[in-house]
């Protein structure tokens, strides 16, 4: 996980470098303090009274350690400095890496992550990670320093008396790496736990219309606060390992610093060492001590910073199971003929959704498809611009299977209107533009009005420079809908999907819009998911799925007379609009 985090830093050699003399300077400097300190103090302790050139003394020893007082300054500001510009550049490095990974993601991809975890994985673990670098170029750095330094001036004070520290760390790193084994499964456990708040707040968010509509906001509070309160429990447990391991550091601390007076106060008595340099040693003593726990609690971080390095590799490592082929085909001028080949269709689970299914949509044909709900309607048109792959037979485009095709080619070539009608934060005329960033504002009208949707734009308050709020809010079902064809009409495609894409509006104006099709999109093969039969009675074509399989393939009026499932909806559609 290191090694594959680590390619990130590429580059930022000389900023961690700087970091890590910044930190060693500003040690030195600090550490070497009591140590002149109490050379001031021996020095006026030995004195015979005040003396000019003992005042001299003092004198240049004061601006002595206020020019280390600055150079230490200077060398921890360089490190707050570079180590703050290594963690971003880090930071934006690994969540610019993320999204490029989850933007190349398949359907499939996606399906195996939820949208929360990804959220979490991209904000919360990229940010703990990023901090973790930060903190990681101050503190592992600054604290083996001092450490060093200390102990290497702890022993030149007293060597025999400093021999406590070889005692003592031995048992400290092994009280860390028993908190170490225990706490990396908590905080594991910890960013789930923060998958699952996201997700309850996301879902909360998204449907606050439905929930206020079904006047369930205790039970979506109630929600909210059963996920947060888990989140709490299991931070508390982790907090729990931290104010533990402190109590137990400070006590072996103590313990050694009274050893340290008591030892040296007998030193000094047997004249081995100066009473002055009890206090320096104690102070170096400390320093040491203080540095070790600072490096554990640093570890703790760590253990932390692995649980989000491993749910962020995890992203990076998923192998995208729908990528270009090695030599991908690039239509020069294609026709729009799709044709199913004995096409089978399964999700993970192993189950398959579709089975052995054989048509052809010719060139500026109107395919209807028709079937009770869950029959895998979706699923089907899904597979023409490879948001999911076959698993068996195929596909074909113009003779060529989509599997051959240039991902961009092949999607670039085929519009989709999804069930799911989703618009983008911006202006109308911005969403519309998705379809062909290029167009002029007279196509982009043109398409609007083919699609219905240019009068209740003119009646927006800004017409087309009206901005949507996320997820177009601010506008109504059916009127949704149609900006989102007007979107597929501006790309010009080959081949345009509309997924029951006309469902919320009204059907005189769905007849406006499928005339449309007819007149305007005469070169372009039109495949129509719907459930009302009014939909696709004019089709050149339609396809009756029944449970994953073609029940029966032919026109309105052939089904009418070979489809008992055909005769069956058409029959209970009349009868509702009859009664």
């Amino acid at each position: 996980m290191i090694k594959k985090l680590s390619k990130y830093l590429h580059g930022l050699g000389r900023l961690c470098f700087a970091s890590a003399a910044g930190m060693v300077i500003e040690a030195i400097c600090e550490l070497a303090m009591p140590s002149i300190a109490n050379s001031v103090y021996e020095m006026v302790k030995n004195a015979n009274g005040e003396t000019d050139e003992l005042k001299m003394k003092i004198a240049k020893i004061g601006l002595l350690m206020f020019i280390m007082a600055i150079i230490g300054l200077c060398g921890g500001l360089m490190t707050m400095k570079t180590s703050s510009v290594v963690s971003q550049k880090f930071g934006y490095r690994l969540r610019k890496a993320m999204y490029e990974k989850i933007s190349s993601f398949s359907f499939k991809n996606i399906d195996t992550f939820s949208t929360s975890s990804l959220t979490t994985r991209l904000t919360n673990d990229v940010t703990m990670l990023q901090n973790t670098v930060m903190m990681g170029l101050r503190i592992l750095v600054r604290a083996p320093a001092l450490l060093v330094v200390s102990a290497f001036f702890a022993f030149s004070i007293n060597a025999k008396l400093s021999l406590i520290l070889l005692i003592l760390l031995p048992i400290m790193l092994i009280i860390i790496a028993v908190f170490l084994k225990f706490g990396f499964p908590m905080f594991q456990k910890m960013q789930k736990k923060i998958d699952n708040v996201n997700r309850v707040v996301q879902e909360n968010l998204i449907g606050m219309r439905v929930v206020k509509a079904f006047v369930r906001e205790d039970r979506e509070r109630e929600k909210f606060n059963k996920s947060s309160d888990e989140l709490a429990k299991q931070g508390s447990k982790a907090a729990g390992l931290i104010v533990t391991i402190m109590p137990i550091m400070m006590l072996m601390m103590n313990a050694v610093i009274v050893y340290i007076y008591y030892k040296g106060s007998l030193d000094a008595s047997n004249g081995l060492m100066a009473v002055g340099q009890i206090s320096v040693l104690a102070g170096y003593i400390m320093q040491v001590l203080m540095n070790i726990m600072m490096v554990s609690m640093m570890f703790l971080q760590l253990t932390r910073a692995k649980a989000c390095g491993d749910r962020v590799v995890e992203v990076l490592d998923t192998e995208v199971d729908i990528v270009n082929p090695e030599k991908p085909f690039i239509p020069e001028n294609p026709k729009g003929d799709v044709e199913f080949k004995n096409v089978t269709f399964g999700y993970n689970d192993g189950i398959d959704i579709l089975s052995d299914i054989n048509f052809e949509a010719k060139p500026g044909s109107i395919v209807g498809i028709i079937g009770s709900t869950g029959c895998g309607k979706s699923s089907l048109v899904n597979l023409i611009p490879r948001l999911y792959d076959v698993t068996g037979g195929e596909i074909d485009i113009d003779g060529v299977d989509v599997r051959k095709y240039d991902l961009e080619a092949l999607r670039d070539m085929i519009g989709v209107v999804l069930q799911k009608n989703l618009l983008f934060t911006g202006s109308i005329k911005e969403n519309i533009r998705w379809g062909n960033e290029n167009a002029t504002d007279e196509e982009v009208i043109a398409a609007c009005k083919a699609a219905q949707a240019h009068d209740f734009i003119m009646s927006q308050p800004d017409g087309y420079d009206t901005v949507l709020a996320q997820g177009g809010l601010n506008l109504s079902g059916g009127q949704k809908q149609r900006l989102c064809i007007a979107r597929a009409i501006l790309k010009s495609p080959k081949v345009l999907i509309l997924d029951d894409s006309t469902s919320a509006v009204d059907t005189a104006t769905e007849a406006k819009i499928r005339e449309c099709f007819y007149n305007e999109l005469k070169d372009t093969t039109v495949i129509l998911i719907a459930q009302r039969i009014s939909s696709v009675k004019d089709a050149d074509k339609i396809i009756v799925l029944d449970d994953g399989k073609i029940d029966s393939i032919g026109t309105h009026d052939e089904l009418m007379e070979s489809s008992e499932i055909y005769r069956e909806i058409n029959k209970t559609q009349q009868k509702g609009v009859m009664e």
